[in-house]
């Protein structure tokens, strides 16, 4: 297994605080999959006000996360190293349950094809076995 620490991480992809939502990275392989985790604590900045009464991650931010994620198996590429993968298209996403404070999150995202700097990834967040997201990727690399 390959892992890495959030400063491995940040030296992969551009995102920084409080937009990086990757804690770390289990395993990855360059071009083909990364598995990582976020730890979600009630600190986050987003529960300020989604919700005050029931804190919940938001979905949008469990996409990015998978994004990110992916962008860690895509732009460990040797090839890629120093440039963005950008968001091309979201499908098939399905949010099946919550994330909340307390929740250590699973992110799981394999390169299913990719042609030249388009590809796409099949990606999976799960907390204790779950799943509470899943959806296809699509992206680009500049």
């Amino acid at each position: 297994m390959k892992h890495l620490t959030i400063s491995q991480i940040k030296e992969i992809i551009p995102h920084r605080h409080p937009f990086l939502l990757i804690d770390y990275i289990e395993d990855y392989e360059p071009g083909e999959y990364a598995v990582g985790y976020k730890c979600v604590t009630y600190r986050e900045e987003f529960f300020a006000g989604h919700f005050p009464e029931e804190p919940v991650m938001p979905g949008v931010l469990t996409v990015e996360a998978l994004a990110q994620t992916g962008a860690v198996a895509i732009l460990s590429k040797e090839e890629n190293k120093g440039r963005i993968a950008f968001f091309g298209g979201i499908n098939k996403c399905k949010f099946k349950g919550k994330i909340v404070p307390g929740d250590k999150v699973r992110l799981e995202t394999r390169i299913i094809k990719q042609k030249g700097p388009v590809g796409i990834g099949e990606a999976v967040a799960s907390v204790d076995g779950k799943v509470v997201v899943s959806a296809e990727l699509t992206f680009f690399v500049q």
